[in-house]
């Protein structure tokens, strides 16, 4: 019997004269290593006369090659005392003596060996702790299908073969009937809705609206285009730039369409109340991914590194237990530390039975279903999170601190503030009503520092020990009052 540890796929292996015929592996009910120390060991209690030939323990891994060889051990020495000559032996007489000069007399090999043997068992602890996941492949004969009478399944009429719908131009000459030859359809510069479709989502995610409005569905029961022109010049340019997106993007974000300023007249209210004719520049709720990223991004709290295993951010104890499955490697949430409290919202690990609650609040989808065109609403909750969720708070805490340490003056570290929230100068009378909060909020910190205390302590970062509690509560305030602004939470 041979133990990996637990650290393999296959935790306890049986091997009979060198082969693996049995294994218990990691996913079964004992994935801990064995403490020896504490359990008894017995051999030979399950054998009727209780006594056994030869026994011996290696406290290292043993490779398939090493166990091959002891099991063909009495052969061996009877071999070497044979006196036979290398070359009157058998090929298989050959392999065995060619095995046992690699494992026991020549040390190269023996060190090579031992390092194969940490490398698979690093590996197999790595597929071991690894989820699996089922992967289609193509059959090796070719799919058959039916047509089924009245939808019943043994109820078979014609043979169909693989294909595109009728409607739509067929696959391209050469192309497999299969899903590499469906891929080279969908990407085939003839194909009327692949670049159309792609084209028509990124301009939503500019605009808020697509050209077709219901993303989605672009049949017949969809919306019409509303510019149905500009929606092929654009379905065309996407494929002769080789399906560029940043191409793309930047074209969208440099038109005279997008660059208008986003103020609503009486006028235009009237005869383009949905903006669908691109009388404005486009005013949205940005997402809450995006509006998370813009927060942390302002304060300076952002971790821009790009890759890495999803993390923790903040949200309410014990949201996961109520939905969890007895079991479940997500019973229980587990919040990270460091950077990883501020890595991009793209990196937030995402529980589908409970999504993030300041997310959900900001009407992100819960990814049980694939959503291409999110809805928009304005509810208090959302108030209430950029208000009080600990994200927000220690952005704003952070943001405070940036501003008092590089400033002396309130109306310094109030133009200061402002650009670096809202990435424009602000006007006299943003920066009266401005000041003007400020004062109050240093008014109302100076009668209760107890609050202000507790205020700056929002957060796994140190508040500065030099900083004055009070003022810091205070600029925590302006700051966390610029963003909860309209034009914070919305791109105009």
């Amino acid at each position: 019997m041979r133990y990996s540890g637990g650290r393999s796929n296959s935790s306890f292996s049986i091997l009979v004269n060198g082969r693996a015929v049995a294994q218990r592996n990691s996913t079964e009910m004992h994935v801990g290593p064995v403490a020896l120390a504490e359990t008894p060991l017995k051999i030979g209690s399950a054998i009727p006369t209780g006594a056994m030939s030869d026994l011996r323990i290696f406290r290292r891994w043993v490779s398939d090659e090493e166990t091959q060889l002891l099991a063909e051990e009495y052969r061996l020495k009877k071999l070497l005392a044979s006196g036979t000559s290398w070359s009157d032996m058998t090929p298989q007489d050959q392999a065995t003596i060619r095995s046992f000069h690699n494992q026991v007399i020549d040390p190269d090999y023996q060190a090579r060996s031992r390092e194969l043997s940490a490398t698979e068992q690093r590996r197999d602890f790595i597929y071991s702790r690894s989820t699996t996941t089922p992967v289609m492949q193509e059959r090796p004969s070719a799919p058959r299908a039916w047509v089924l009478d009245r939808g019943q399944y043994d109820q078979r009429r014609d043979e169909v073969a693989a294909g595109v719908p009728v409607v739509l131009p067929p696959l391209p000459e050469g192309a497999p009937r299969n899903r590499l030859g469906l891929a080279q359809w969908l990407v085939d510069p003839d194909h009327p809705l692949t670049a159309r479709v792609t084209v028509n989502r990124l301009w939503q995610s500019i605009f808020g609206a697509g050209l077709v409005k219901s993303s989605e569905n672009f049949g017949v029961m969809g919306d019409r285009p509303s510019h149905p022109q500009l929606l092929d010049w654009l379905a065309v340019e996407f494929i002769q730039s080789g399906w560029n997106v940043n191409h793309m993007l930047k074209l969208m974000t440099m038109s005279a369409a997008y660059r208008q300023a986003s103020t609503v007249t009486s006028e235009k209210l009237g005869k383009d109340p949905e903006n669908r004719f691109l009388s404005r520049g486009p005013r949205l709720r940005l997402d809450a991914e995006v509006l998370r990223d813009q927060a942390l991004a302002a304060s300076g709290l952002l971790q821009r590194a790009v890759g890495g295993k999803s993390v923790r951010p903040y949200q309410p104890a014990g949201l996961w237990k109520v939905v969890a499955i007895t079991g479940s490697n997500t019973r229980n949430f587990k919040q990270d530390s460091g950077e990883a409290l501020y890595r991009r919202s793209l990196y937030t690990f995402w529980k589908r039975t409970s999504p993030p609650p300041s997310m959900t609040a900001f009407n992100a989808p819960t990814r049980e279903q694939c959503t291409v065109r999110r809805e928009r609403t304005n509810t208090p909750l959302q108030a209430l999170v950029l208000m009080n969720d600990p994200q927000f708070v220690e952005a704003a805490r952070y943001l405070a601190e940036r501003t008092l340490i590089g400033h002396d003056e309130d109306q310094a570290r109030a133009l200061w503030m402002f650009r670096a929230v809202l990435s424009r100068p602000a006007s006299k009378d943003d920066l009266s009503e401005l000041l003007s909060a400020i004062d109050a909020f240093r008014n109302i910190y100076q009668q209760h520092p107890k609050a202000a205390q507790e205020l700056i302590s929002t957060g796994e970062t140190t508040p500065i020990a030099e900083l004055d509690a009070v003022e810091l509560a205070t600029w925590t305030m302006a700051a966390n009052t610029l963003m909860n602004r309209d034009d914070f939470i919305n791109k105009e």
